[in-house]
């Protein structure tokens, strides 16, 4: 219903670049731009500053962006206002998962929640903790959930459970012969770790430093942004890693890997988060119920 121009205009704004905006709303970059040019006719003023290969929002641009951000808003409530008064319960779900989570919690719960509602469209963006808290703030994304607190006033930040981490290596570490072990003696192996920015990362960095240790001194050999490439180099028996529980139960049933327990004990939490706004979507506010109750039997 809301005026074709304006989500296009949303787009670029958003992503300052006409050929991710046409990505993300499958058009071609000719038919973006021109749909722009005719928001600025409309207007009969500039609203994106050109040159150098870059784009910027003119003050008569960040005018247009906060309205339009309001109009479509209104006109998303009002499709699930409607909906929702013909007793359906469909429409888009936009999730965002923390990696972990996305790849050894998450494919449960949104298989039983389609099950549930198969009118409803769930589409999953996986990335770092950081990025979710990022995206869904910036209303791109409905709900995340990740395995940290966030730090944006904008977004309410729900805990839901919790899961421990411990280390991993192979049958023929060193480490592997030990009940647990303390993070100063961690000091003398070749660390591979998580990328900066996801949760893993923040929660060891943080656990380590509370137990004297700098990070910066750690042997670390590599960063790697996925659980399965970090499992794959620690099985070559290069180093140790630090990973959830949860996503090596296959590994430790194979005999490839073996945990070791921190001491003392490093649990995170597993949190909810979504905007602290006024008008949420039953699809969301279910979706958000369901998720907490699951998260709470998994980490159990």
């Amino acid at each position: 219903m809301a005026d074709r121009r304006l989500q296009v205009f949303q787009a670029v704004a958003r992503h300052l670049s006409f050929t991710k905006a046409g990505e993300t709303l499958y058009m071609t970059q000719p038919a973006v731009t021109f749909q722009i040019k005719q928001l600025e006719e409309h207007f009969n003023t500039r609203l994106f500053e050109r040159g150098g290969g870059r784009i910027s929002l003119t003050p008569a641009g960040d005018l247009v962006l906060d309205y339009a951000e309001r109009i479509l808003g209104l006109t998303k409530e009002l499709d699930v206002r409607v909906a929702e008064m013909t007793g359906q319960m469909s429409g888009s779900l936009l999730v965002g998962a923390s990696t972990t989570i996305a790849e050894f919690m998450l494919p449960p719960i949104l298989g039983e929640f389609n099950v549930r509602y198969p009118q409803v469209r769930a589409r999953l963006t996986v990335a770092n903790s950081e990025s979710i808290s990022n995206a869904i703030a910036a209303h791109t994304l409905d709900i995340g959930l990740i395995e940290s607190n966030t730090n944006h006033a904008s977004l309410q930040c729900e805990i839901c459970g919790d899961d421990e981490l411990q280390v991993v290596c192979t049958p023929h570490h060193p480490l592997s012969k030990r009940d647990d072990v303390d993070a100063r003696s961690l000091l003398g192996y070749d660390y591979i770790a998580r990328e900066p920015g996801s949760g893993t990362r923040e929660v060891t960095d943080d656990y380590f430093r509370a137990c004297g240790v700098d990070p910066e001194k750690l042997r670390m050999l590599m960063e790697l942004s996925s659980p399965e490439s970090l499992k794959g180099v620690v099985a070559t028996g290069l180093g140790y890693s630090i990973v959830s529980r949860a996503s090596f139960e296959k590994e430790r049933q194979l005999g490839t890997l073996v945990a070791v327990p921190l001491r003392p004990r490093l649990k995170r939490t597993l949190s909810l988060v979504y905007p602290k706004e006024r008008f949420r979507s039953r699809v969301v506010l279910t979706f958000v119920d369901f998720a907490r109750n699951k998260l709470r039997e998994l980490s159990a």
